[in-house]
């Protein structure tokens, strides 16, 4: 789960983080009484999940989905062009994203930019904290061109981040005297954010020093733990399901895991490692997986009917792969479930089904006695040659 700036920023108050002073506006109006509360220069900014807002393009031809504004009736005029309106970045797509709401702040004088983040480490399963004195900028292009410019300090979950690291992080990144002093106080309220809010990343991009020589984190990206969502209802209720995709939407109500992708053959799978695995060979048989769809380990009936529905709300699948082990999972539940599934929706799409495991011979005697026209897979490679060769032939 992704949040939106001016949600960080609230996280940034209750955390004791120091970041500019601005609130978030739902309409022009808005906008400018907020923006009245500041005597120089105001920023807005369009509030959607995605970077490079700066240098995108709205389909009513304005560019950049950040602005400094000279006055409040200059914020609102910018509200007015921005609010309602789709603004498209390097991240959206070319379908881009609509802004249904813009952050009003005090503009800041920056000085120094500074990249700092704590994410999960895979390898450890530990946190790690990377910064740079390259901020401002894609880090993977600091990464690619000048990996020197990045620090990596692991973090000991057992003891936090230790004062002795906050201080090396500071020195690599030029901090000194009264703001070292400020590092101290951020780094660590960031850390304790990162912890009791279950993150799996907090990302400030960038980190500033400011002419008046205050150091503030002036835009931030959070992830979290989802499985970690049910002990963080203040977390949760800042959900926006309108920056999502509906498909995914739809999959979590049903305690499915669904990313769409962009080819035609669809997947319906139990498991992750088998779903990933049934990707790989779609796309070695010559075809395109249109999505991950993992139905777990214990699917019921209703949640293999839903997983379809979702499948066949994307109008670029052409056919579909049903690729079953059962192991927990009972073959004969998915077999009932595809069943209800296909006679509920009308499905016209040609549909292949490898089922294998717990009961197969049930769910095998299932599909074939419910007049479906379907086409069974002996193994996971013939499934997958079968679908795409459907599909091909369909086309």
């Amino acid at each position: 789960m992704n949040i939106h700036e001016y949600q960080a920023r609230e996280l940034f108050a209750k955390f004791g983080v120091a970041t500019q002073p601005g609130s978030v506006a739902f309409t022009p109006a808005e906008a400018e009484k907020i923006a009245d509360q500041f005597k120089e220069k105001i920023v807005v900014k369009a509030q959607i999940h995605a970077g490079g807002r700066g240098k995108g393009t709205f389909t009513n031809g304005f560019q950049g989905g950040v602005h400094l504004c000279d006055s409040p009736a200059e914020v609102k005029e910018l509200a007015e062009k921005m609010l309602g309106q789709v603004l498209v970045t390097h991240q959206t797509g070319p379908e881009g994203k609509e802004v249904g709401k813009i952050f009003v702040g005090e503009a800041v004088d920056i000085e120094r930019e500074m990249y700092f983040a704590i994410l999960l480490d895979r390898a450890t399963s530990a946190p790690i904290v990377i910064a740079s004195t390259e901020g401002g900028v894609d880090i993977e292009t600091v990464a690619e061109k000048t990996p020197e410019k990045i620090v990596r300090i692991g973090v000991n979950p057992c003891l936090g981040l230790m004062p002795y690291q906050i201080r090396q992080i500071g020195a690599l990144l030029g901090l000194s005297g009264p703001l070292l002093k400020q590092a101290s106080k951020l780094f660590s309220a960031l850390y304790k954010l990162f912890i009791d809010c279950d993150c799996s990343m907090v990302e400030i991009n960038p980190l500033v020093v400011t002419g008046k020589g205050e150091l503030l984190a002036l835009d931030a990206k959070f992830g979290f733990d989802d499985n970690a969502l049910y002990r963080q209802p203040e977390i949760l209720a800042m959900r926006d399901k309108t920056e999502e995709d509906p498909r995914e939407v739809a999959a979590s109500d049903f305690a499915l895991n669904y990313i769409g992708l962009d080819g035609d053959i669809a997947c319906l799978v139990n498991g992750a490692g088998l779903a990933m695995a049934t990707m790989d060979i779609i796309q070695y048989a010559g075809g395109r997986p249109a999505n991950f769809l993992d139905v777990g380990g214990g699917a019921t009936k209703e949640q293999v009917t839903a997983a379809f529905r979702i499948i066949l709300s994307d109008k670029n699948v052409k056919g579909i792969l049903v690729n079953i082990f059962g192991g927990i999972m009972d073959c004969n539940i998915i077999a009932t479930g595809i069943v209800e599934a296909a006679r509920e929706t009308a499905l016209s799409l040609p549909l292949v089904v490898r089922l294998e495991g717990n009961n197969v011979e049930a769910g095998k005697k299932t599909l074939a006695e419910s007049g479906l026209t379907l086409i069974t897979g002996e193994n996971i490679l013939d499934a997958a040659q079968k679908v795409v060769a459907e599909v091909k032939k369909a086309a």
